[in-house]
């Protein structure tokens, strides 16, 4: 009888195991970073930099977000000076629509530009 009891309780720490280890449907993010980001992405999407196929350019962007909801650009990690004024150019006082975002909040977000 204790080797059935036994038996039934590791069977149901494994289901129960299981059960907690599934993950639900990824919804719509709610994160603020995400939504940041993707608005970023499409402020630097249309860009002219030639690059050869197997290039990319990358940069850390710190910003953060004044009274007005504007992205203020703190500064810009990179190697490449064209890319650090296109991103400053770019970011810089423009309007964030996401208005979740904490005002004097310092966010850093990576950029990569590929071919």
């Amino acid at each position: 009888m204790k080797k059935v009891s036994l038996l039934l309780v590791a069977a149901a720490l494994l289901i129960s195991g299981n059960v907690m280890a599934t993950e639900g449907k990824p919804g719509p993010s709610t994160d603020p970073d995400s939504k940041i980001c993707t608005q970023i992405g499409d402020l630097l999407d249309d860009n002219r930099f030639e690059l050869n196929e197997d290039e990319d350019l990358t940069a850390f962007v710190r910003f953060t977000v004044n009274d007005e909801h504007e992205i203020v650009v703190l500064s810009v990690e990179t190697e490449n000076e064209r890319l650090e004024g296109f991103v400053k150019a770019r970011l810089n006082y423009h309007k964030v629509a996401d208005q979740n975002l904490e005002e004097g909040k310092i966010y850093h977000v990576p950029i990569r530009i590929t071919a």
